[in-house]
């Protein structure tokens, strides 16, 4: 190992306007000794027009060869190398390769330093007008039903705002699927095209949104944000509509369980709460 190690830099780039980039980013990005991109082409018209010369210093690392090649990136920061990792936009790592290489620099106690920019999640959150705090950033959801599905389900298990990337090209069978899953009272945020020309936010329930033009003719890139559970629009849900939702789950022939977990999908609440209704419901009965 040299005596002075490099430094891995996990530097931010914009995600939609040139000038969002930091004079300490481009800095960084003109003087490391090598620089790590997802996309190379994309990658190297950034740089192109940032004015900053690659010759021969930029190489790709995506998803298939993170895992092959982080030893012999180790080694070179073990050199006193220095390396920039870059996404194709925003922050690195959150929705992006790269935390294998970030993980095995710090378990070696080599420098790892974040250059702080433009990232969808926190950009969204701020403008999105949902309750800030606590959020999780959920990523991208797979691209089919059955999976998206269950991921949404997954997602779902705290009273936390979600903060969602969108495919356009899947823009209204994955709204559809919030919908159906988180329930169609939710409260949520689509966010399109942000920090770019014709950035544009739409507020509104799960079914609006999923019914809206833009789910007709997605346009961009799009982050929606979606209210914790107990914010969704219509405030608690109603013990008699919760019941009427769990016969008719029991009438289509689910079992109780299977019935619990599809009505509280369906409104957004914990099944332990359906579970309670339905129990006072069957107490009275009784007494009745």
């Amino acid at each position: 190992m040299s005596e002075d190690p490099g430094t891995l830099w996990i530097v931010a780039t914009p995600i939609g306007t040139i000038g969002d980039l930091s004079p300490r980013a481009r800095e960084i990005l003109g003087t490391v000794d090598l620089i790590l991109a997802e996309d190379t082409r994309r990658a190297r018209r950034l740089l192109s027009h940032l004015e900053v010369s690659v010759r021969g210093r930029l190489q790709s690392l995506h998803e298939h060869n993170e895992e092959q090649k982080v030893p012999s990136l180790l080694a070179k920061v073990r050199e006193g190398k220095t390396i920039a990792l870059i996404s194709d936009a925003g922050t690195p790592v959150l929705s992006d390769p790269g935390y294998l290489l970030v993980r095995a620099v710090r378990e070696e106690g080599l420098p790892v330093c974040s250059v702080p920019g433009a990232s969808a999640f926190t950009t969204a959150l701020a403008a999105a007008g949902q309750p800030p705090l606590p959020a999780t950033l959920c990523g991208f959801l797979p691209p089919r039903q059955g999976p998206r599905r269950r991921r949404i389900a997954e997602l779902d298990v705290a009273s936390w705002t979600l903060v969602i990337l969108l495919s356009p090209h899947r823009l209204a069978r994955e709204l559809a699927d919030l919908e159906e899953v988180l329930g169609g009272e939710r409260r949520a945020t689509l966010l399109a095209e942000l920090s770019k020309r014709y950035e544009r936010a739409f507020s509104g329930t799960l079914s609006e949104l999923a019914r809206g033009k833009e789910a007709e003719k997605p346009r961009g890139e799009y982050v929606l944000v979606v209210a914790p559970r107990d914010l969704r629009g219509g405030g608690d849900a109603d013990p008699e509509a919760v019941r009427a939702e769990y016969q008719r789950a029991l009438t289509e022939g689910m079992d109780r369980r299977q019935a619990l977990r599809a009505t509280a999908q369906r409104f957004g609440i914990r099944r332990r709460n359906v579970f309670d209704l339905v129990a006072s419901d069957r107490e009275n009965s009784r007494r009745d």
